[in-house]
């Protein structure tokens, strides 16, 4: 047996005793430890907007594009020149176009400050492929559709509302909005933290929008993992995702997602559409994320976007139904749009009759 002379057996132990891997925490099973409270806050978009042509900038132009999408009062120096409400005003007056009610104010907000950092790098979108960073979907005219039709929904409120069901899912309460669980973990406005529990059988991920929980068991092998997936008739929200490790790297694949799943989501996947999560540990405060979408129904081709997890503090509650009169209110509202057609139907018709 060949052996290593002693200084390249002394400079083989040097490589592996370098910091950046001495960092990175291990498992009782030797696995690199995922486990740990973690954010993807960041003010970087899935897609590239047109007018930026670099997938990657320096720190100055960082800066400079960051300032152009802080979103509240949110900045690079925290949450300086931040606006909240005054509590002490009392409510605003009934009635009107403009009678000063808003969305959120700062309390709420936690975008993130500043673009990501994946790599090292500063990006300027999720998507690294295609290099154009713009989702290939297979048909933009749909797409433009559906957003005319949410913006719809949302913006003039001129849905029917019947019941309960013609909200949508965050409405309800359940999912998250945004893609903040995925497959595909983005981040949104707020509640980006996530809790990741480990074990030898299972990933936990515990997403603080909605408190959507991830269990994904973890099978020896890709082959065996893709054998563990449930009927096609089983159709969970979030998917059907099962895990294995490929050496250092948690790998996820996920099936079945629902396709009522996309009308409030970051990209829509149908029925058939896969998605594959990769989840590397690179150091003690970093986890080095990427997943990959191939869906032909939607999309010309498959693509890929990359992220990056950073330690957080912990999570924070999400009590979206405790106390949200949000639901009552839209279904009175309907309600009452539907007597005051009512009654001017019946206004008409009397006013015909006298006639």
């Amino acid at each position: 047996m060949r052996t290593l002379k002693p200084a390249l057996t002394a400079l083989a132990f040097a490589i592996l005793a370098t910091p950046a891997m001495a960092q990175i925490p291990k498992a009782a099973d030797g696995k690199p430890d995922l486990s740990g409270f973690w954010s993807n806050a960041s003010l970087t978009p899935l897609a590239r907007a047109p007018s930026v042509k670099s997938l990657v900038v320096d720190e100055a132009e960082a800066h400079k594009l960051a300032a152009g999408v802080a979103m509240a009062g949110v900045t690079e120096e925290g949450f300086k020149g931040a606006t909240y409400s005054d509590p002490t005003k009392g409510a605003p007056p009934k009635g009107g176009k403009d009678f000063g009610v808003q969305a959120y104010d700062s309390f709420w907000m936690d975008p993130g400050a500043r673009l990501a950092i994946v790599k090292g790098e500063w990006r300027t979108s999720n998507i690294v492929e295609p290099a154009s960073g713009q989702v290939p979907f297979l048909d933009p005219a749909a797409q433009a559709t559906r957003r005319v039709l949410n913006r719809e929904r949302y913006e003039t409120g001129n849905a029917a509302y019947e019941g309960p069901e013609a909200t949508t899912l965050s409405e309800r309460c359940l999912i998250g909005f945004g893609q903040t669980g995925g497959p595909g973990m983005m981040s949104v406005l707020y509640n980006n933290n996530y809790q990741m529990v480990q074990t030898p059988d299972h990933m936990l991920i515990l997403v603080e929008m909605a408190h959507d929980a991830r269990v994904v068991p973890i099978f020896a092998s890709a082959d065996k993992a893709r054998a563990g997936h449930k009927p096609a008739t089983i159709t969970p929200w979030l998917g059907d995702t099962v895990g294995w490790w490929e050496g250092d790297t948690f790998v996820m694949e996920t099936v079945n997602v629902r396709p009522l799943q996309a009308e409030n989501q970051a990209f829509p996947l149908s029925a058939k559409g896969v998605v594959t999560e990769r989840l590397t540990r690179t150091s003690d405060k970093d986890i080095f994320y990427e997943f990959t979408v191939n869906d032909p129904a939607n999309y010309t081709q498959p693509w890929r976007a990359e992220l990056s997890f950073y330690p957080s503090k912990g999570m924070f509650e999400y009590a979206c139904h405790e106390g949200n009169y949000g639901m009552h209110g839209i279904l009175a509202g309907a309600r009452e749009k539907e007597r005051q057609a009512a009654a001017t139907t019946k206004q008409i018709k009397s006013t015909k009759r006298g006639k």
